[in-house]
């Protein structure tokens, strides 16, 4: 089935093991994570503390309600990049319960009823944003605009905690004067929204060079998105500037590069082919785009990527060679 041969392509016979590429992916996805850190706050660490933490305590009992061997799964370090991808989509203000009940439905509905790692058809990350998403929109369209000291100060540190264990801002009905937008969170120390935002997709390319280096994944499926969002965002821009944003603004946003270079390329959940990977890539960016422009969500990553999962098979099935086609149907 291709379910179960989509993760043949990380088993070569050069040493390649899923530890060591979840061991690079983790790696490279540091410099990015501590940039967001020391410009957003603290919380963005906690975050994935809380969602690393969460998601081994359900895997292991996913597995044992399965009758798995914990220890090979839960040490590859999949259900880990799970998380911090989970951590790096949501606010780092997200109270505790959120990323509980995301990475649970994630991994449980996204990973497990499938059959496991290698049998998933759709991103236990990108379907726990979705959740969460869905179901508790507040909680992930504000962010803290007192972060800019949280790194240093301890009373501001404690705030972060206030936040995430206690939420009393979200309680209290989200108070104005506490709680602001993600751009605004990001207007201090002489940087606006849209400088913060480069340079956090800086980092997070710098990263994906490596795993690019490395063959760990394909230019295919990053560059199909980047370009296909670019060129669709660009011609509706020059149609009507004053209603759409320009193709550079979509490209440098973090979310786009890192769905693009880290989430998009999950070989489990993407084609297998370089012809099926552009055109999943394609199909991608053009969502975003849609979904961004007029749809009910600001940000629609997410839901891209999650349709696209949903379209693999089928562009498996229609670009698979015609030898490996018989020999399925043998």
């Amino acid at each position: 089935m291709i379910e179960q041969n989509r993760l043949t392509p990380i088993h070569h016979h050069d040493g390649t093991s899923v530890r060591n590429i979840m061991r690079w992916v983790c790696l490279c996805l540091l410099p990015g994570i501590l940039y967001y850190t020391w410009f957003s706050g603290i919380g963005v660490l906690i975050q994935c503390l809380i969602a690393i933490f969460f998601a081994l305590i359900i895997e292991a009992a996913c597995l044992k309600i399965r009758k798995q061997d914990l220890a090979p799964f839960l040490c590859d370090g999949s259900v880990i990049v799970t998380a911090i991808i989970f951590a790096l989509m949501i606010s780092p203000d997200t109270p505790w319960w959120v990323s509980l009940t995301g990475i649970g439905f994630g991994l449980i509905f996204g990973k497990h009823i499938y059959g496991g790692l290698g049998h998933n058809l759709f991103n236990p990350a990108v379907v726990a944003i979705v959740f969460v998403l869905l179901c508790f929109p507040d909680h992930l369209n504000h962010w803290s605009q007192a972060m800019s000291q949280q790194l240093h100060d301890e009373e501001s540190f404690k705030n972060v905690l206030t936040q995430i264990f206690s939420n009393p801002a979200i309680s209290q009905g989200l108070q104005p004067e506490n709680i602001g937008t993600f751009n605004n969170s990001f207007r201090r120390n002489g940087i606006d929204s849209i400088s913060a935002w480069t340079w956090l997709s800086l980092f997070y390319f710098l990263g994906a060079i490596v795993l690019l280096v490395k063959g760990i994944i394909s230019w295919h499926i990053p560059i199909a998105i980047l370009g296909s969002l670019f060129v669709t965002s660009q011609a509706f821009n020059l149609y009507d500037p004053a209603l759409y944003t320009n193709g550079a603004f979509y490209v440098l946003s973090a979310g786009g590069v890192l769905a693009a270079f880290y989430i998009a390329t999950d070989p489990v959940t993407s084609p297998t082919t370089p012809s099926g990977k552009l055109i999943y890539g394609v199909m991608i960016g053009i969502l975003i785009f849609t979904i961004r422009a007029w749809g009910a969500h600001p940000d629609g990553i997410a839901f891209a990527i999650l349709i696209a999962n949903g379209m693999t098979p089928m562009i498996d099935d229609y670009f698979c060679p015609a030898v490996k086609r018989s020999c399925e149907t043998a």
